[in-house]
């Protein structure tokens, strides 16, 4: 028997077959650009809105939503996979949910294909993370 996985271990060496590997660690999501993010973010504007006088619409308002709970936005009728997830909208938990967000939360009511390029993503992280919890933009005077 060690002969056999011994063998096979040297085929797979020599014909470069691949071997189980660790996971590879996410890479370092881009610095976002938030003006470039209102832009990626007219994608999003058919089922949400953000800032001051948002409502829920198709999805939530995302007022807020960096920092925030997954499924916890007043008045909106959350997915139990959503709502039972344990997310914390963090960058790092948008960043993996905004590429194939039914991927990161099977179960979802997300329909949205997803974002592909990492940069986009980080530019809608910096644009959410602009709004606070009422819609306003924070900083702003």
């Amino acid at each position: 028997m060690k002969r056999v996985l011994f063998a096979l271990l040297a085929i797979a060496g020599l014909t470069g077959i691949a071997c189980a590997q660790a996971p590879t660690p996410p890479t370092a999501l881009p610095v976002g650009n938030a003006d470039d993010g209102q832009t990626v973010f007219r994608k999003c504007l058919a089922c949400h809105q953000i800032g001051a006088g948002a409502k829920n619409s198709i999805g939530p308002a995302l007022n807020g939503v960096v920092g925030r709970k997954a499924g916890t936005y007043p008045g909106y009728a959350y997915s139990d996979a959503n709502k039972n997830s344990g997310v914390v909208w963090t960058d790092a938990a948008l960043a993996q949910y905004l590429p194939s967000p039914k991927d990161f939360i099977p179960g979802t009511k997300m329909t949205f294909a997803g974002l592909p390029m990492p940069q986009d993503v980080a530019n809608v992280i910096a644009y959410l993370r602009q709004f606070d919890a009422d819609g306003n933009k924070i900083g702003a005077k």
